[in-house]
């Protein structure tokens, strides 16, 4: 297969998407250098366990500045100390893969890093990976996936639900794995989904059992009557989330407002609105929340309101608390199914999605103390 194209991720872009969150521009910089549950459904089957890889970092949410994004690092033997995703140059590699990133938070980083990690130790130089980050933007994930195959790359690596779609659009016939998905049926607009998708594509799911989340603000907040569900609308995935959790908290009696916003520009105003009309606020696994968590917590935290999250990421910058599952194990397990698809023949559309089989109690110690919130025991203190 012939090289891959350079990337065409525009830094202006990224400006854009981070300056709407409070973000400075240090970060504001395109990824591309050298060099990781029930409730989708209930056939997908279990991500086994990566028995090479211990726990890493699963964050998600906006960093202030670029340095400590690569702060977060992935503690597997086979991983390197620095947890940002690179491309993997080697001339003459038997395999060429694209990797189509949404935009740089360490949840989504850890997942690249994972699958790129996975590939380079089965592989070694007989893989070439050509990593792009498309700076929170639908379109740059299509630029991005039509320039995989125009290279005719032998698979690519849609993290992130955006990125799945635009690959899904630009080739129904190379293979594509997907990782950071929430629910497959949602994204590709499957209404009788099977656990498979029965077309070129396959991956795993970050879904965390969304009705444990919801008994969680139960748990934590007994005496809470309003619950704001913040999320942002242009993300499926995020909606399918909010649904679900909606339905499950309004069973236990609580009244529940849908808080709304469609691009990061609205995030600071909407969290405004929602923290004014509820006692408690909960944000899915949504990658623009993700990427203004730190501005989420400027506004929540000054007004009192606690959050709780659906991945570790969010939880880390602006949460109390959160049932989360560890990213680089996910996309760890994305690399095998990779590794299984160019070695081993397997056809992704009869790979069953994979979901984690691990999920984890956690708490900002630092948030609950600010708000006088006690933790139980069985929650593990996410580190700071």
């Amino acid at each position: 297969m012939k090289k891959k194209i350079c990337s065409v991720t525009s830094a202006a872009l990224v400006v854009a998407l981070l300056a709407g969150c409070g973000v400075g521009g240090s970060q504001a910089s395109k990824t591309s250098q050298t060099s990781t549950a029930s409730g989708s459904t209930a056939s997908a089957s279990t991500v086994a366990s990566a028995s090479q890889t211990e726990t890493a970092s699963s964050s998600g949410g906006s960093e202030a500045t670029s340095s400590a994004a690569s702060s977060e690092t992935a503690s597997a033997s086979s991983a390197s100390s620095d947890s940002t995703p690179q491309s993997v140059k080697n001339d003459g590699a038997k395999y060429h893969i694209g990797v189509c990133q949404l935009v740089q938070h360490p949840a989504l980083d850890a997942a690249s890093k994972g699958f790129i990690d996975y590939l380079v130790e089965k592989l070694g130089t007989d893989v070439d990976i050509d990593f792009q980050n498309a700076s929170g933007d639908s379109a740059n994930c299509a630029t991005i996936c039509n320039g995989f195959v125009s290279a005719g790359d032998d698979l690519i690596l849609a993290n992130a639900t955006p990125a799945l779609q635009a690959a899904g659009a630009a080739t129904d016939s190379i293979p594509i794995l997907g990782t950071s998905v929430t629910d497959y049926a949602t994204a590709l607009d499957i209404s009788d989904w099977t656990g498979t998708t029965g077309k070129n594509i396959s991956g795993t799911s970050d879904l965390a059992p969304l009705d444990e989340q919801a008994k969680m603000v139960q748990e934590l907040f007994p005496d809470a009557k309003k619950v704001g569900i913040l999320y942002c609308t242009s993300e499926a995935n995020s909606k399918y989330q909010a649904d679900l959790v909606k339905k499950y908290l309004e069973e236990e009696g609580y009244s529940i407002e849908m808080d709304t916003f469609s691009d990061s520009n609205d995030v600071s105003s909407v969290t405004q609105n929602a923290c004014a009309n509820n006692d408690v606020l909960y944000i899915p696994t949504d990658n623009t929340a993700a990427s203004c968590a730190e501005n989420i917590n400027n506004v929540a935290g000054n007004a009192g309101i606690p959050i709780v999250a659906g991945e570790e990421g969010i939880c880390k910058q602006c949460g109390v608390a959160t049932l989360s599952i560890d990213y680089y194990d996910l996309g760890y397990a994305t690399g095998e199914m990779a590794y299984d698809i160019l070695v081993n023949g397997k056809d992704p559309a009869t790979m069953e999605v994979q979901t984690a089989s691990k999920f984890t109690k956690e708490y900002n110690k630092t948030i609950a103390e600010k708000l006088g919130i006690t933790i139980s025991d069985d929650y593990t203190a996410i580190a700071e």
